[in-house]
């Protein structure tokens, strides 16, 4: 019954980590600049997860769950924005900028926190279950 919930909370850490990249490509979807002022366009951040939870102590739970593998940065997603007034622009008055769709991310978002529910979800029920296990023992 420990891995079941194991599962469970391996799986709310990698939603959780997902939903903060989705909060932070919102919130970068018009950078521009580097963190030394350079101009270098944010890239859109994608969680990678894998199966298993190399965290877990025992070789069994390492076995059960999810994991977040990696962070990968999309170098790809960027689109040309015409504003010729930017000092950015290139000859054609073209700016490259974040290809961070709002509306896609905003998806994305619900459904990390949809996964999330339903891992928090299932833990409670995990929870009541070694209960009532307990109480029939005693």
């Amino acid at each position: 019954m420990w891995g079941s919930l194991d599962i469970s909370v391996s799986g709310m850490v990698a939603q959780r980590t997902r939903h903060a990249a989705i909060a932070a490509n919102l919130a970068n979807s018009e950078t521009l600049l580097n963190a030394r002022g350079e101009y270098d366009p944010y890239r859109r951040r994608e969680v990678m997860f894998a199966p298993g939870d190399p965290s877990s102590p025992t070789r069994e739970g390492r076995a059960l769950g999810v994991h977040v593998e990696r962070i990968h940065v999309n170098e790809d997603a960027l689109r040309a924005r015409y504003d010729p007034t930017s000092p950015f622009a290139d000859e054609r008055g073209m700016v490259m900028v974040p290809d961070i769709s709002p509306a896609f991310e905003t998806i994305n978002s619900m459904q990390a926190v949809r996964a999330y529910e339903a891992n928090v979800a299932a833990a409670e029920v995990t929870k009541q279950m070694m209960a009532q296990a307990l109480r029939l023992l005693a």
